[in-house]
């Protein structure tokens, strides 16, 4: 449930957004469902925002969350990597492919930094902020402090994985951290989106609506 009031925004906020690729778009090789739902509310929050940060999932071949390098093992099923659990997916957002492009109907010109993530073979990476290790860090959170960004809004694709995470991370950094439901959407796979919603309330996240953000 979105918590209520209109929000003012100054230039010490930042919207990130989040993996907004092919490969998670309808046909794409992880499609997240109604995927495409999130470019119209993110393109009209993205005017409203003077600082934008995209992330971009950026995968080598044969990477080690892909089932396909786990043989006889499923998309989608469950597995333990030398840093915990790990969900494999699909081959998706391939360095250099047409899947791995930021959708061409995101139309955010004025976007700063785009964050790169999950290059490591061996390392998974759904957060902006820190791999799946829990200890490799991207660089984005310097890059916010020193640019002395005090709020960051996070919206994209998927809500349970790469922007839940993503929205934590800012949280834990220090920021005041807010998740835009309509502008992402879930994947929801063994139970993901239930957890990651427990998981944004006890940080502190505030989960809010687009409708809600006022332009400076």
């Amino acid at each position: 449930m979105a918590e209520q009031g209109a929000i003012k925004l100054s230039d010490t906020d930042v919207l990130i957004v989040v993996d907004v690729q092919y490969d998670f778009l309808p046909g794409g090789a992880l499609a997240v469902p109604e995927g495409d739902a999130v470019i119209e509310p993110i393109n009209r929050l993205a005017q409203a925002f003077r600082h934008v940060v995209l992330t971009q999932d950026w995968h080598p071949s044969g990477h080690a969350s892909f089932a396909s390098s786990h043989p006889g093992r499923q998309p989608f099923e469950l597995t333990e990597l030398h840093y915990g659990q790990q969900v494999l997916w699909p081959d998706h957002c391939i360095q250099g492919t047409p899947g791995a492009e930021i959708s061409r109907d995101l139309l955010i010109p004025h976007a700063q930094l785009i964050i790169r993530k999950g290059y490591n073979a061996g390392i998974d990476s759904y957060s902006g902020f820190k791999e799946a290790d829990r200890k490799t860090s991207t660089g984005l959170e310097g890059y916010l402090k020193e640019r002395g960004f005090e709020r960051v809004f996070c919206a994209g694709l998927a809500t349970d994985f790469c922007v839940a995470w993503t929205a934590l991370d800012a949280a834990a950094a220090g920021f005041e951290t807010y998740l835009i439901e309509d502008a992402s959407r879930p994947i929801d796979t063994h139970g993901s989106w239930a957890r990651a919603k427990n998981d944004l309330s006890a940080a502190g996240v505030h989960t809010i609506s687009s409708a809600q953000i006022l332009e400076t």
